[in-house]
């Protein structure tokens, strides 16, 4: 096992948090990231090879309308019309950048993701980013949803996609918030704090501090969204659930319950119009204000 430094600011001095699936959880008595301060192997001792399954390759059609919100957002960065998806796994980005007019490719270390993909007509790489070897100044987009906190060295992540956006281009991102109001109330019983998987949460503070270091001159980090199903279960059930979490994994505990079905759910319920849309907002907002959501969202330019 090797030891760790916080991988968002390399501080030496932490608090330990506790134990969980074998490795100790830190938190960074600086930028206050949670963090596996040992790793098993080089790469965190993670399997994505087994990740992606026939009930996980798909996602529900809100899923699918929001990310065509999100990529209309993309259009003043339309130049060359290249876009890059770091972590594609089952392509829902992919897809929504084609439907939208970019020429879009994907970065995948699941095998069964990638051939799922290239199946639909993409052009995906399997392998890590560093090992792809993008030409420098290439992408107008690189997005990476869900992805910072599985990699044992996020820094060098994001300096990669410093080197491969055009000058002006724009990083998008997400990846759950360490200090988010689940976090707190949860501590390791929150299913997304879930090493080997999850290597890093990030602190807002922590994961702008990386972005600038990178190179990025015009930085945005918010926080949003919690899953009160979640913390409800967490606190008054004495659950939190011991699936592996993340990016599109089985999330389900041994008591039954289901973090990314009933965030589904709740999501689904908040988007079927115009008020439950300007509710969804509103809870936004606060969250967003307080720095208590559970998710990060990334906007940074190059």
């Amino acid at each position: 096992m090797s030891e760790r430094l916080c991988p968002a600011c390399a501080a030496g001095a932490s608090h330990a948090r506790g134990e969980k699936n074998g490795l100790r959880i830190s938190s960074c008595a600086s930028c206050r990231t949670l963090y596996a301060d040992h790793l098993n192997g080089a790469g965190g001792g993670q399997d994505y090879d087994n990740y992606y399954h026939e009930a996980n390759l798909s996602v529900p059609d809100f899923i699918d309308r929001r990310l065509d919100e999100i990529i209309a957002g993309f259009a003043p960065f339309l130049r060359g019309r290249r876009l890059l998806d770091v972590g594609s796994g089952a392509g829902s980005i992919l897809q929504a950048a084609r439907r939208a007019g970019w020429d879009a490719e994907g970065l995948e270390v699941s095998r069964p993701a990638v051939e799922y993909t290239r199946r639909a007509g993409f052009k995906v790489f399997c392998g890590e980013l560093a090992e792809a070897k993008y030409p420098a100044d290439y992408f107008d987009v690189v997005t990476a949803s869900e992805v910072l906190e599985h990699v044992a060295e996020p820094q060098a992540m994001l300096d990669e996609i410093v080197r491969l956006l055009r000058p002006g281009g724009l990083f998008w991102g997400t990846t759950p918030h360490g200090r988010g109001l689940s976090a707190r109330l949860l501590g390791m019983k929150w299913s997304t704090v879930s090493p080997p998987e999850h290597l890093q949460l990030f602190s807002l503070g922590g994961l702008r501090g990386m972005l600038e270091r990178a190179g990025f001159r015009r930085v945005r980090v918010t926080s949003r969204a919690i899953n009160p199903f979640e913390i409800w279960h967490g606190l008054w059930q004495g659950g939190g659930t011991t699936g592996v979490g993340g990016r599109q994994g089985d999330d389900v505990d041994a008591g039954g319950f289901d973090r990314v079905g009933t965030s589904y759910q709740l999501n689904e319920a908040l988007t079927k119009n115009s008020a439950t849309k300007l509710l969804k907002a509103t809870i936004n907002g606060l969250l967003g204000a307080a720095r208590l959501g559970d998710s990060i969202r990334i906007w940074a330019e190059k």
